[in-house]
């Protein structure tokens, strides 16, 4: 894993990259819901802002996990097609 770190704190998740300086935290739905929770992470943002570090939170969703994915596989794959097609296209054309 490198230089990655994961705490657990409560159901909260941080993920510390130190060698790309980002933070990550993964929020449950409850986490997401709660603005004293979230309010509390201030502290957080702050520490690590100061480090010059850039702080994301993911917040858990409400759909379902595995057609989301699917079709934002398939939406990528079709536009890398697309590209590859595109590509194609000009360097024919430059010659």
């Amino acid at each position: 894993m490198g230089n990655n770190s994961y705490l657990e704190v409560i159901s909260l998740y941080v993920n510390v990259q130190t060698e790309n300086k980002i933070v990550e935290l993964w929020l449950t739905r409850t986490e997401r819901e709660d603005k004293a929770f979230r309010a509390s992470l201030a502290l957080l943002y702050q520490k690590y802002n100061a480090k010059g570090f850039l702080v994301v939170v993911f917040l858990s969703g409400d759909e379902d996990l595995y057609p989301q994915t699917r079709d934002l596989l398939l939406y990528n794959q079709r536009r890398l097609a697309e590209l590859s097609v595109q590509a194609a296209k000009q360097e024919t054309m430059l010659g």
